[in-house]
């Protein structure tokens, strides 16, 4: 009951504080504010966010290299097509009659047109 009848001015009072708890700037250059009990508590949580915010950076560096080649991939394709189309123009030029006659006079081969219409073959269905 001896505490009951001092009459403190306890809002005058400072806090009393740890020795090492005080943040500041010297604490925090000379690496003292890791020792305070609040930021050693928080350690593992500072571990989990590096991790994870490393693999973001991972995560991100992976999406862009995968636009990347999506890209390329993309402008092979549109290459590739289009020297397709030119290919097929070239047969469908090539394959022409009148071109493959010209061809077989500049070959020198011994081939004639065939004269006679082409019959087409049926077959009678069995009765």
């Amino acid at each position: 009951m001896n505490w009951m009848n001092e009459k403190r001015n306890i809002e005058f009072e400072e806090p009393r504080l740890e020795r090492g708890s005080q943040f500041s700037f010297r604490n925090l250059m000379d690496g003292n504010v890791l020792n305070q009990r609040f930021v050693r508590k928080q350690i593992p949580y500072l571990i989990m966010l590096v991790l994870i915010s490393l693999l973001m950076i991972a995560n991100r560096n992976h999406a862009e290299k995968l636009v990347i080649e999506t890209n390329s991939m993309q402008n092979e394709l549109k290459e590739l097509r289009s020297r397709s189309i030119t290919t097929s123009a070239n047969l469908v030029k090539m394959s022409s009659q009148t071109k493959v006659e010209q061809m077989v006079r500049e070959r020198g081969l011994d081939l004639e047109e065939n004269k006679e219409p082409i019959k087409k073959l049926t077959r009678k269905p069995n009765e």
